[in-house]
């Protein structure tokens, strides 16, 4: 009994397969010879289309969103990019720009170098200057292992600025010309007329409104006028003779008409000071 329906199942089978290939054989013959397909594959094709399109739909928003936030990305990394190469052009010109700045004055103390042929000589750059004491004091890059001593005097490209009055080992405090402080040492200075006579004298005062030195009590007959040279007198012994400071801007005479009190405009701007020499005699 078991054996009959193992054949049967068998026999099934066969029938099966013979019915699968006959219409399928049907199938393409039908198809080779109508130019459209019958009613039910068109349906099913219709089904299948309207089904790829419902799953496709989703799919490719999902891609496209995808694609949409890649290039986002994409854009906002390449503004990053952009943004650190022009901060590092505004940082390139930044530097460009000081280094020549720093390279006009360096030259510009080099040709004062040159003129102090008989002086030892140290460039320094200005590290500090502190508002309340701005016309009086400031400090240098340079110091004891630079060679640097106490009571050297310091120019700028144009002229005398002051003298060192404290020496560390890698900086010093430098003493302004324009200093109004009680306990600072006067300037001995000289003025030159037009026809070669000289009166001496010190720098006795600084005048803030005008940027003018000031040189009082001078009661010498010596006739004084405006454009006159004006150096360092060497009297003393503390500053070398003839380190230019400045022109007379003008001369006045004193309240009781007994001695002549005369304004000296600097030859260096006291007020900007970034590079300086140091001289020793």
């Amino acid at each position: 009994m078991q054996k009959f329906f193992s054949n049967r199942k068998l026999v099934i089978v066969i029938i099966l397969l013979i019915i699968s290939f006959g219409l399928m054989s049907v199938s393409v013959a039908v198809r080779n010879k109508k130019s459209t397909p019958p009613l039910i594959q068109q349906f099913g094709n219709d089904v299948a289309g309207a089904v790829d399109r419902v799953i496709a739909w989703p799919v490719n928003g999902l891609q496209s969103a995808s694609n949409s936030v890649s290039d986002l990305l994409n854009t906002y990394q390449e503004n990053q990019k952009l943004k650190k190469q022009v901060d590092q052009l505004a940082q390139a010109k930044v530097n460009a720009q000081t280094t020549a700045a720093e390279n006009k004055q360096l030259r510009k103390e080099l040709k004062l170098n040159s003129s102090l042929s008989s002086y030892t000589t140290v460039s320094a750059s200005v590290i500090a200057r502190t508002p309340s004491s701005w016309m009086n004091q400031l400090v240098i890059s340079k110091g004891a292992t630079s060679g640097i001593k106490k009571n050297m005097s310091v120019m700028s490209e144009t002229g005398l600025i002051g003298r060192v009055v404290e020496v560390n080992q890698t900086n010093s405090k430098v003493e302004l010309i324009s200093s109004t402080s009680s306990n600072a040492d006067k300037f001995a200075i000289q003025i030159t007329n037009s026809s070669g006579k000289t009166v001496n004298g010190i720098v006795s005062g600084y005048d803030k409104s005008t940027g003018y030195l000031e040189m009082g009590s001078v009661t010498s007959s010596v006739k004084i006028k405006k454009g006159d040279k004006v150096v360092t007198s060497g009297l003393g012994g503390v500053t070398p003779k003839g380190l230019y400071i400045g022109t007379v801007a003008s001369v006045k005479q004193d309240d009781y008409g007994l001695a002549s009190e005369v304004e000296i405009k600097p030859a260096a701007d006291l007020s900007d000071l970034t590079v300086v020499t140091v001289a020793e005699k």
